[in-house]
């Protein structure tokens, strides 16, 4: 892995454990084991280097969603997987975190990729739903826009309160209780 990369992915880490304000030039160096004459030579300052790592987490957890769910199954069934797949609970969603941290909400250029990678989370999950609903899975009637969003609200909802609790259990039961609804809606 090159300095650039590894200052990048030095920065996802520490964004994820410490938020933004937290997340210092030199955090950053230190943890990349890089110099500050690198960490400038590949960046213009912190800013555009938290852009960088915000981006690379947004691919990441994309990535790991297409994974799930463009695999074998049914719509459901691959939701499901999605839902129960291995996942750092007690750290939180890392794309999620951020919404909670004030710099990076306040900055347009630093929100955005946030807000990007949310509504594309939720646009795939609704396709797979309207594929659902196309295959006689799920009802016609269904609104797969708005259950896409409840499926992204419930995992970031279980994160907060898995965090909260320290524990891992809230989450679970969070996601145990949207697949729930959603089997209700199974043919």
């Amino acid at each position: 892995m090159g300095t650039r990369d590894q200052l990048i992915d030095s920065t996802r880490e520490l964004l994820w454990e410490r938020g933004y304000v937290g997340t210092s030039p030199k955090a950053i160096q230190q943890r990349a084991g890089a110099g500050q004459g690198s960490m400038y030579h590949h960046f213009a300052g912190k800013r555009e280097l938290a852009l960088a790592a915000v981006r690379r987490s947004a691919d990441e957890l994309l990535a790991a969603a297409d994974a799930q769910l463009r695999g074998p199954g049914t719509a459901v069934e691959r939701v499901t997987a999605y839902l129960r797949r291995e996942r750092e609970v007690l750290r939180g969603c890392p794309i999620g975190r951020l919404t909670q941290d004030p710099d990076i909400v306040a900055d347009p250029q630093l929100r955005a990729p946030v807000d990007e990678t949310l509504t594309l989370l939720q646009a795939k999950l609704a396709a797979v739903l309207d594929e659902g609903r196309a295959a006689k899975e799920l009802p016609a009637a269904l609104d797969t826009a708005a259950l896409a969003a409840t499926i992204v609200a419930v995992l970031q909802g279980g994160y907060v309160l898995a965090r909260a609790a320290a524990a891992p259990e809230p989450f679970d039961r969070a996601v145990s209780g949207v697949l729930s609804l959603l089997a209700a809606h199974t043919r």
